[in-house]
């Protein structure tokens, strides 16, 4: 069992992950070996005190640097649930299952609302995880919402296993052509059915049968990951040492909410850290 896991590679889950690495816990950090897309495109970064008007691509690479240089890599699998089981809680990565004392949430902001109807269905019919969930529909029909090009190969995978995929790409120029993918360039309005999903209905009142729904996301919601967390409005409501309504789990970032920059994630990721040191050491 870890210590901590720590769910995001942006600066607040960098930053956290520096802090309780130097107090000796054991971590596992998810994340992409990329560290912080959202840095990396940045033009300039010009109010990161002591280090002047910097590019983001040069702040991403000294972030990757410091987090090498002290031993720390990121696991590269997406986490799609996290379970509080007590004194402990159980994390879902891929076809994996970990379990940690304590929680950081640092996944940052969704680019992109859920469809209507995505959540209530999560578990019958909706799935954020080929990996998992794919072999559940060996020759059906079903339709995949793909976010990012990086997911284009879990794309290619769960087209492998169904009969027929309908593609939905949420970016230009889309790389899978297989003969029974069929790309769709009207957009998802929302999730239908009854016990189970039956279908989506599109933009355009159309409404296709398929028998499942795979989000490719960069992110999930925090109330879809965590069930129970506290919101307020799209973000984690935090106390000052970063923790939520539920004990153990603590968030910091841009997933707590604005402003949306790179030195308050860190603040934050420094304050979490020492927030969860102090709940480990009173949970003895």
């Amino acid at each position: 069992m870890y210590d901590v896991a720590i769910i995001g590679s942006g600066p607040a889950g960098l930053s956290a992950a520096i802090n309780l690495k130097q107090r000796n816990k054991e971590i596992i950090w998810f994340g992409s070996a990329e560290l912080s897309a959202k840095v990396q495109m940045s033009e300039k970064v010009a109010n990161y005190p002591g280090l002047g008007l910097i590019p983001g691509g040069e702040l991403n690479k000294k972030f990757s640097e410091h987090a090498k240089e002290i031993g720390l890599d990121p696991v590269s699998q997406m986490v799609t649930a996290i379970m509080p089981m007590g004194s402990s809680f159980s994390i879902a990565a891929g076809t994996d299952a970990y379990e940690a004392k304590a929680i950081l949430l640092a996944t940052g902001v969704m680019s992109g609302k859920t469809f209507a109807g995505e959540t209530e269905y999560i578990g019958r019919g909706v799935s954020y995880c080929a990996t998992c969930d794919g072999y559940l529909y060996k020759g059906k029909t079903i339709a995949v919402y793909c976010g990012s090009k990086r997911y284009e190969e879990e794309g290619e995978y769960l087209a492998e296993i169904a009969g027929k995929v309908y593609l939905f790409p949420g970016y230009k120029d889309c790389d899978i052509n297989l003969p029974n993918v069929e790309v769709m360039t009207e957009k998802i309005d929302s999730v239908v059915g009854e016990m189970k999903m039956t279908g989506i209905k599109l933009k355009n009142d159309d409404t296709l049968s398929v028998d499942a729904l795979f989000c490719l996301r960069d992110a999930i919601s925090p109330g879809t990951l965590v069930p129970g967390i506290e919101m307020n409005g799209n973000h984690i409501a935090v106390n000052r040492d970063m923790s939520t309504n539920i004990p153990g789990c603590f968030a910091a970032g841009d997933c707590t909410g604005m402003p949306y920059q790179i030195a308050k994630a860190v603040g934050e990721g420094n304050v979490a850290a020492h927030g969860i040191i102090a709940y480990l050491s009173e949970s003895k």
